[in-house]
């Protein structure tokens, strides 16, 4: 497993409730990334969509251009460009232009696109995103590597393309496809060597779909002659805590039930059933999420990295269950006491302690003989009228 060294970050679709101003829900988004920066965390994976009126980002290389600006350190990775709907030289030269401006910090994910409705406006048959996903990534592949391509398929076509740049990242950006159950997306992902983002929920049976897909990748992936560690795989999940677990399921009732009405009435698949009188309840016994405390969270977070066998990053479905700040405050806690706890920042304190602890009485011992030894060499002195 993966412990020592997970990474963490979000997966900001976003979702926004419809009775609030878009405007400042983007602002937010913003200054929600510009926060996580500031604290320590290591990637945001930035969304798009086109339809529902819940998920706001169309473009999420806009966003991370601007994000870009406004932060220092955190990782910036378009989650996800969704292929079907772009000719893939202009995806290939976009992400090559972000990863010069980012001098490296972005990551590029991709996928077929998740809401139907996206592609009925575009009139593409959702028969075909898979399909479009394979041919666009097979040719945005071969034209981030330099190479000259030639490919016709009835949705694009390339004529001796290739970019004008080479990518700023060497020899590429980091890449990844979105794989829920389907084994598409892995098997998309190792025929390129390329890192997975496992999302579709973390239930028990969800678990055992995301391992046998990353089993699958990293065999796809050897018979194109690939070798992938685990750090390429990412999981993403749902977490919210709070000082107390009664904290963190009061502060949830601000957004939980909006966000549920969503995947019910629009996106794919919905995540909590109809017949679910207690929601709350259902996303914590069926490990769906995390909603407590940062020892929960810790707790919680084993056993993901347990149930799959390991993975490189704790992605986080950024989802505005609480309002802003109870939402900034889970970050703040998670960047306190949880990130550190996987990343054993505090290892080398925790035995400086436990050494000082056990040989306290051996320290006190010496302290207490050497202010006792200048006591007397002040009563000796004195003693012997030398007294200055």
């Amino acid at each position: 497993m993966t412990s020592d060294n997970l990474r963490f970050g979000i997966f900001l679709a976003p979702f926004h409730a419809l009775d609030e101003d878009p405007t400042m829900a983007m602002d937010r988004d913003m200054e929600l990334v510009e926060h996580l920066d500031h604290i320590g965390y290591h990637e945001a994976w930035i969304g798009e969509h086109h339809s529902g009126g819940f998920e706001i980002i169309a473009s999420p290389e806009v966003f991370i251009a601007a994000a870009a600006e406004r932060t220092r350190h955190i990782r910036l990775g378009t989650g996800v460009v969704s292929i079907p709907y772009h000719h893939p030289m202009m995806v290939a030269d976009r992400m090559v232009q972000l990863d010069h401006m980012t001098k490296g910090r972005v990551m590029f994910g991709v996928g077929p696109g998740a809401l139907v409705g996206d592609a009925f406006r575009m009139g593409i048959d959702p028969g075909d995103q898979r399909r479009r996903l394979n041919e666009g990534l097979d040719a945005i592949v071969r034209l981030l590597d330099g190479e000259i391509v030639n490919m016709k398929t009835d949705w694009f076509e390339l004529r001796d393309a290739q970019l004008q740049l080479p990518c700023y990242s060497h020899p590429r950006m980091e890449m990844a496809v979105a794989c829920a159950r389907s084994p598409v997306g892995a098997i998309a992902a190792g025929r390129h060597g390329i890192g997975m983002l496992s999302i579709g929920g973390t239930s028990e049976e969800a678990l055992q779909h995301h391992a046998n897909n990353w089993d699958l990748l990293r065999s796809t992936a050897k018979e194109n002659g690939f070798e992938l560690a685990r750090d390429v795989w990412r999981l993403v999940s749902l977490a919210h805590i709070a000082e107390t677990r009664e904290q963190a399921r009061a502060n949830v009732e601000f957004g939980l039930e909006a966000w549920i009405r969503y995947f019910r009435e629009i996106a794919t698949f919905p995540i909590v059933p109809d017949d679910i009188e207690n929601p709350l309840e259902y996303l914590v016994e069926n490990n769906m999420a995390c909603i407590g405390t940062p020892d929960d969270a810790i707790a919680y977070i084993e056993k993901l990295l347990e149930g799959s066998g390991g993975f490189g990053a704790f992605l986080e479905l950024a989802h505005n269950w609480a309002d802003f700040p109870a939402t900034k405050r889970h970050f703040e806690l998670m960047g306190r006491y949880v990130l550190p706890h996987f990343r054993k920042k505090n290892a080398l304190r925790d035995a400086s302690y436990d050494y000082s602890y056990n040989n306290r009485d051996q320290f006190l011992g010496a302290a207490q003989a050497a202010v006792q030894s200048e006591i007397d060499k002040r009563a000796a002195k004195a003693a012997a009228g030398d007294d200055d």
